[in-house]
């Protein structure tokens, strides 16, 4: 009895290899985000631009490594491989910001703080906060900010954690989109 997927290469291979190539992609735009385009850091249009970016390589990679399976997958099969992309992506390009703010640029952490604390400051006026109550929620929005940035180990351990719940969500919709199950009458010549 045949089985239900051939897998003509190694699709575990195949998701490390464009979970390596999804975090190089987002660690290069990284870069080119906070030395070319500096002042844009905090801008919602830069911000998406990379997940934009970061979605239609999962795209092609999902098609493509479908491809590799024989041109079908099951739901699960589809669910591991994606799921280790986008883990393999998200481990890599979290272990390079934490090293970068720490080792490489001292100086991110403190202009991406003040950054979000200047955009928070906006907002908190369009609304029309009182100075009080502004203060109150400015001092804790620093406080957050300084544990995300500084995380100890067990932090940086369990938001890592909490980043792989949302990417195992992630996995979930791209295996439902790109499942395809072989059909039951095949056509000829397949």
């Amino acid at each position: 009895m045949e089985t239900l997927s051939q897998t003509p290469v190694n699709l575990k291979n195949e998701a490390f290899k464009n979970g390596f190539i999804m975090a190089g992609v987002s660690i290069v735009l990284f870069l080119v985000i906070n030395y070319v385009l500096p002042q844009m850091v905090g801008s919602a249009l830069v911000n998406s631009i990379p997940t934009l970016i970061s979605i239609a390589l999962a795209v092609f990679f999902c098609i493509d490594m479908r491809k590799k399976a024989g041109g079908y997958w099951t739901f699960s099969e589809a669910l591991t491989h994606i799921f280790i992309m986008f883990l393999v992506s998200a481990g890599v390009v979290y272990i390079f910001t934490l090293l970068f703010g720490k080792y490489i640029d001292p100086t991110y952490n403190v202009r991406m703080k003040e950054a979000i604390m200047d955009s928070t400051q906006s907002m908190l006026n369009k609304f029309g906060v009182e100075d009080s109550k502004m203060d109150e929620m400015m001092e804790a929005q620093s406080q957050k900010l300084d544990k995300q940035f500084n995380p100890s180990f067990f932090e940086a351990i369990v938001g890592f954690g909490i980043q792989a719940i949302f990417y195992v969500l992630g996995a979930l919709i791209f295996a439902a989109i790109f499942k395809r199950a072989r059909p039951l009458f095949p056509r000829k010549g397949e």
